[in-house]
């Protein structure tokens, strides 16, 4: 473990990695992704229908993903479930005419609209919560948060609107987890900068 680069050496990797690709005339897609012009990620992005789930970004929207295999999740919008971490087990529920399915969560209509700021950040580096439904206590909570990534010039809150600024796009990870009330909820002591970056 003390071989692998730490929080600074693993930036300037991946800031020499970036410099490589954009050399080659890709451009960075979201978080850690690059693509060439014309390629549908690069499309995705310029029109704005760029979109991320458990795999990554993607150009198609959709509120439906299943997922297949051993530990897989399937996502229907409303729902997360998971499919059997054991091979054997998962097997068995398969062969009884069961879903392998471990565990689940429905999204409450707050944790959906987290999950919306935060796709838009991710995807678009940015979001709005003019409309009064997009706005709650706990959403708020992360607003605040996000004053230390404002003062530090990461991101711009103007009005009912923020956008992350171009020396605010490396550290997206760390502005998607300002705004996060659940993951506050469980780790009320956690520092915005850590072994994200």
């Amino acid at each position: 473990d003390k071989d692998l680069p730490r929080n600074e050496e693993k930036r300037a990797l991946y800031e020499a990695g970036k410099k490589d690709l954009e050399d080659l005339g890709y451009f960075e897609i979201g978080m850690d992704h690059f693509a060439l012009p014309g390629d549908a990620l690069y499309e995705a992005m310029i029109n704005k229908s760029l979109h991320r789930n458990f795999m990554g970004y993607t150009p198609g929207y959709t509120k439906l993903m299943i997922g297949l295999g051993v530990s897989s999740i399937s996502d229907s919008w409303d729902l997360f479930m998971q499919n059997n971490k054991v091979f054997e087990d998962y097997v068995a529920q398969i062969e009884t005419g069961r879903l392998p399915i471990l565990k689940g969560h429905f999204l409450t209509e707050e944790e959906k609209i987290i999950r919306k700021h935060i796709l838009n950040i991710m995807c678009h580096f940015e979001t709005d919560w003019s409309q009064p439904e997009t706005r709650f206590e706990s959403f708020d909570q992360g607003l605040y948060r996000l004053h230390e990534l404002e003062n530090d010039g990461l991101v711009e809150v103007v009005g009912s609107g923020l956008q992350v600024t171009e020396p605010g796009r490396p550290f997206v990870r760390n502005i998607c987890m300002a705004i996060d009330p659940y993951l506050w909820e469980k780790q009320p002591g956690m520092r915005l900068f850590s072994e994200t970056v």
